[in-house]
Parts: C-alpha cells; sequence; structure tokens
C-alpha cells in the first residue's frame, strides 16, 4: 500500500494515511529519537482499524525543514492537528484532504512522550497514549545521559537531526519540553501511560509518580524494556490501547 506524504506550515514534513472507509478519528504518532522514523506496517495497521494516520517528522529532524529543538516539539504537533480541518495537501497525487471536526488520538513513545502529554491540552485531542516517556528532562538517564545523547545523535544520525548545543542544551534546565512541569494543567482523563518496570531508559518509577500525581491511568508492565512502537503490534497490548482511546 502505497504511503502519502504532506507538508504541513511549510516546514513539517509528514507520512499519512486515510482510512478504508470514510473517518473522522485520527491518530498522530509521535516518534521517540533517534530513529528512523518510517513506520510503514504500524501504519497500514491503524489505516486499516479505521483511522486516519500521521507520522510526522519534528522540525529540524529528517525530511522536515527547520531546526531541532528551536521550538518544543509539541508544537509541531499542534501545528498538524490545526491543519486537519483547514486541509492538506496529499504531495503525490496533489489532492487535498479535510477531515471535519476531527476526533484526534496522540501516541508518543519515549522521546514523544513529552509531545502527546504536552499537546493533550489541545480541543480536539481526545485522548493520550504515552509510551515509555520522558517525563522529567532534569533527571538525566544512566544509561543515555544528555551529554552522550547529543554526541551519539550527531555522530551516528548526521543530518537527520539538526541542532545547535544551545538548543539541545534547553533540555537539561528542566524548563523545556518538560512534562512534570505542566501537571496541573494535563486532563487526567486523556491520559493513559504504560511503561515496563525493567525499563533501563526511562526510569518507571518517576512515571508511576507522575502517572499518580495527575491521577491518569497507568500500565506497569513485568517487563518489556524501552517501550517503543513495536509494542503496539502486540495484540493484548494495542487492545488495552484501543480500548481506551474508544471510551
Amino acid at each position: 500500500m502505497h504511503i502519502f506524504r504532506t507538508r504541513i506550515k511549510k516546514e513539517i514534513v509528514s507520512e499519512f494515511l486515510p482510512p478504508i472507509k470514510p473517518s473522522r478519528k485520527v491518530i498522530i504518532l509521535c516518534e521517540g529519537m533517534p530513529g528512523y522514523p518510517s513506520k510503514k506496517e504500524l501504519i497500514i495497521s491503524l489505516a486499516n482499524k479505521g483511522y486516519w494516520v500521521f507520522v510526522p517528522r519534528y522540525r529540524g529532524t529528517w525530511e522536515s525543514d527547520g531546526s531541532f529543538l528551536k521550538v518544543s516539539p509539541h508544537k509541531d504537533i499542534l501545528d498538524v492537528i490545526d491543519q486537519l480541518s483547514k486541509g492538506f495537501l496529499d504531495l503525490w497525487s496533489e489532492k487535498i484532504h479535510k477531515i471535519k471536526n476531527p476526533a484526534v488520538y496522540l501516541i508518543g513513545s519515549s522521546f514523544g512522550g513529552p509531545a502527546v502529554l504536552l499537546a493533550s491540552k489541545h480541543k480536539s485531542v481526545k485522548k493520550v497514549v504515552a509510551l515509555s516517556p520522558v517525563i522529567d528532562w532534569a533527571k538525566e538517564s544512566k544509561i543515555e545521559p544528555l551529554d552522550w545523547l547529543g554526541k551519539f545523535t550527531k555522530n551516528a544520525f548526521g543530518n537527520g537531526y539538526r541542532f545547535s548545543w544551545k538548543d539541545w542544551n534547553k533540555l537539561k534546565t528542566g524548563k523545556f519540553y518538560n512534562p512534570v512541569r505542566h501537571i496541573g494543567l494535563i486532563d487526567p482523563n486523556k491520559v493513559f501511560v504504560i511503561q515496563a518496570k525493567d525499563d533501563e531508559i526511562v526510569n518507571p518509577e518517576a512515571t508511576e509518580v507522575f502517572a499518580k500525581k495527575i491521577g491518569c491511568k497507568l500500565l506497569l508492565l513485568k517487563t518489556g524494556g524501552h517501550l517503543s512502537f513495536s509494542s503496539l503490534t502486540n495484540s493484548p497490548l494495542w487492545t488495552k490501547v484501543r480500548n481506551f482511546i474508544s471510551s
């Protein structure tokens, strides 16, 4: 099946695929990083389940223009959401699509966790699912501390991620793109957090404390490591996600 492409706000390139039958339900997948963003199998699977599916590249990453982390990545997701009802161009066919009154569901993993949590405040967002989300950048991962991760990303992914060290280091302040600073502003009824207790990248205890403070739905798996979108191919886990976003 052919995956379509569009460009939002002239800068954000996003893969997308319409559902088989007419629908206003939209899933936006917010990627972790670093990693290659193509998710063809998952896109097709979700489209076959009746969703419009979008996989945007954050500004300054991969095919998108701009500088990574110059603005909070959740604002890229807000720009995508705002464009859905205004109309977006399929760059292959030059056909304009519009989704009237979209019901938006955000699913983010790891680095994409803050994006879905912070963007959850948008009125069109009905539910968000965060897989192994980064909760507080000020509490750095022992395995992937920010200095190491930034250097690795530049060396291993080159221009796939284009950022200045000034912008990268904003993550260290704990004031930028950081869910823990928005606890009182997040609607707990919209949020489902999933993490494994043996996750060595993102501290599961910090995630549990965060989820309890905002009062959202939380699933702590005994095993599974650092969860990514590949976890959604696991039928029992997808069933839990599906039941949550359809509730």
